[in-house]
């Protein structure tokens, strides 16, 4: 929530680092009312749309950028975000 102003809204910001976030070569993001999920093809590329994402946040006039980062990283088999709702989906009223 912005703090010293009048206004609670957020989707300015949200928006210019959503914008930014696309910018990054092989990151897949998908935005959520309460987040925002990405897919990278390594460690690297998502970190650098974190940090993409604070600069754009920053520079639509945010004071103050706090981010939570949840990574999963799984080595057994290749999974997409879409891969594990499916899954999940499958799994539902049976």
């Amino acid at each position: 929530m912005p703090i010293g102003r009048r206004d609670t809204s957020m989707s300015k910001e949200v928006a210019a680092a959503f914008d930014a976030i696309h910018k990054i070569k092989n990151i897949k993001a998908n935005l959520t009312a309460l987040g925002t999920q990405i897919e990278a093809k390594n460690l690297d590329s998502a970190l650098q749309a974190v940090e993409a994402a604070h600069e754009a946040a920053k520079a639509a006039g945010a004071k103050r950028v706090i981010s939570t980062v949840r990574i999963d990283e799984r080595l057994d088999k290749p999974q997409t975000l879409q891969d594990k709702v499916k899954s999940v989906k499958r799994k539902l009223n049976k």
